[in-house]
């Protein structure tokens, strides 16, 4: 997160609070991805839902390095499209697509994909300040620090908020603890 510019964590939580308030979500309520993608005009789709993605691509995508990938923004003319790996758990899919979302909330410019001459060698740029951005700002849409507080101020475990947000634990436990909630909550609580 080194990349981080001054300022954009707080920003990151004036757009997660924004973007509820424009969908007509409770600051504390969840937000789901499609309800946001939804909203941006980006439409959601799996391997298999491609037209004309040849079995062979999505058996590899699928079986063979199911685990292997996450999810991709692609720009086919002026349509978004994020193409999200649902073989993942629930929660990470759920961070996942909201990271690609991130990206188009903050007008962030696409990856250019490289191939070799012959096109059996691809890679992709990579923009290290453009992925850190993408991921404070998704796990701000997901748990927003108001969130946080109103599920700490309701007693709700660790998991009971995971399962409550449709996020993994471990996306709970570092927003809880980068947030600082627990510690600003114990110290009411003991005046």
């Amino acid at each position: 997160m080194a990349t981080l510019e001054r300022g954009f964590k707080s920003f990151s939580e004036r757009t997660a609070t924004s973007l509820r308030k424009e969908l007509g979500v409770e600051p504390h309520a969840p937000l789901e991805a499609v309800r946001l993608a939804g909203y941006l005009g980006v439409r959601l789709l799996e391997p298999r839902q491609i037209p004309g993605l040849p079995s062979d691509v999505t058996h590899q995508l699928l079986e063979v390095d199911r685990w292997g990938w996450s999810a991709v923004t692609l720009l086919l003319g002026e349509e978004i499209l994020v193409i999200y790996n649902p073989k993942k758990s629930k929660g990470r899919r759920a961070s996942d697509v909201m990271h690609e979302l991130a990206h188009v909330v903050l007008n962030h410019e696409p990856t250019t994909l490289l191939l070799s001459q012959d096109g059996a060698v691809a890679m992709r740029t990579f923009n290290p300040k453009q992925e850190d951005e993408a991921n404070w700002l998704s796990w701000c849409l997901l748990l927003p620090r108001e969130a946080l507080m109103h599920a700490r101020r309701a007693r709700l475990t660790n998991s009971q908020i995971a399962e409550h947000y449709g996020v993994s634990q471990v996306l709970v436990d570092f927003r809880l603890r980068m947030s600082g909630i627990d510690l600003q909550l114990s110290r009411w609580r003991r005046r």
